[in-house]
């Protein structure tokens, strides 16, 4: 198994670009990260990384070897999947990416259940509202909203959920309740902005008696952070676009109110995101199947828990 733990490790320092991030990926020091490296290249008789004090970089025998090695390791873990099939006893980590809202009131309430059913998984749960790269990030599974810039990765629908523009009854008071999204621009609301770093415009897609159609939204406020905005938007700083299903008991509450009801957003898409050596993952398989099982009608009738019209 050393010999697979070096593998493993090379694999990750030469994704990451980094020992200390391959280590704290791994769980392992930094002190056994190199040692690996060291032991790896000394059994193949080759330096796989170029070192300096500020960088490290694959040689040509390191990106060679690159592709050999993950085709070694998907051999070894589809092997065990094979087994773990046959067993029906799933075992080992998962690594589940979700953004904020979703994972907080979605994906970490079924985790408990999942886990009194397969004892022998650990789930590791990592929530974030920036896009994430499966690979770079040893990821099994990420659930998102939106779509996903990379087409070679498999995607599983959830549901297509709705959208809700909204602010507090004091926003209201203070600035009025714009009917469109014509009247959010031209009224100057502020807008509460869901924006991560690289982004270089924002922008709100509306349904509109004409179809879709992108408004240039501008406000002082901003995060990569959507309960923040949400935060935000109770405090009655502006109007934030929201999935219906995180907003939900404010609006029944009256602690939000719907604006611009006559262009409402576009619903965006809820989904998963694997590739397709983790879908044969039978943890990975089960721990999927069990959440979209929970959460999809949920999903769907957030419309409803609201009392808005579907």
């Amino acid at each position: 198994m050393s010999y697979l733990d070096n593998i493993r490790t090379f694999v990750r320092v030469y994704e990451l670009g980094s020992m200390s991030a391959a280590g704290r990926d791994l769980r392992i020091s930094p002190a056994v990260t190199s040692s690996r490296i060291s032991q790896l290249e000394e059994r193949l008789g080759v330096r796989l990384f170029q070192r300096t004090t500020r960088s490290l970089t694959p040689t040509e025998q390191g990106k060679a070897f690159y592709g050999g090695a993950c085709e070694i390791l998907e051999s070894v873990e589809n092997a065990e999947a094979q087994v773990v099939d046959i067993t029906e006893n799933p075992r080992g980590s998962l690594y589940v990416a979700a953004p904020l809202g979703v994972g907080r009131r979605l994906i970490a309430p079924q985790v408990p259940g999942f886990l009194k059913e397969y004892p022998e998984v650990k789930i590791r749960l990592r929530l974030t509202d920036r896009k994430v790269d499966l690979t770079t990030e040893g990821l099994d599974l990420a659930f998102f909203l939106g779509q996903p810039e990379d087409s070679n990765l498999r995607i599983r629908k959830i549901a297509d959920v709705d959208r809700i523009l909204c602010a507090s009854p004091a926003y209201i008071d203070a600035h009025g309740n714009p009917d469109t999204g014509e009247e959010i621009v031209s009224g100057q609301h502020e807008c509460l902005s869901l924006r991560f770093p690289g982004a270089t415009e924002f922008q709100w897609r509306l349904n509109t008696p004409d179809g879709p159609k992108r408004f240039a939204v501008s406000g002082r406020y901003e995060s990569d952070d959507g309960d923040v905005l949400t935060d935000w938007a109770l405090a009655g700083n502006g109007i934030a676009m929201k999935p219906i299903f995180e907003v939900a008991e404010h609006i029944k509450a009256g602690r939000l109110i719907p604006v611009a009801t006559k262009t409402p957003p576009e619903p965006i898409q809820m989904a998963c995101l694997f590739t397709h050596r983790k879908r044969q993952d039978p943890k990975t398989r089960l721990f999927m199947e069990y959440v979209i099982t929970r959460i999809s009608e949920e999903v769907r009738n957030s419309s409803i828990q609201a009392q808005l019209p579907r």
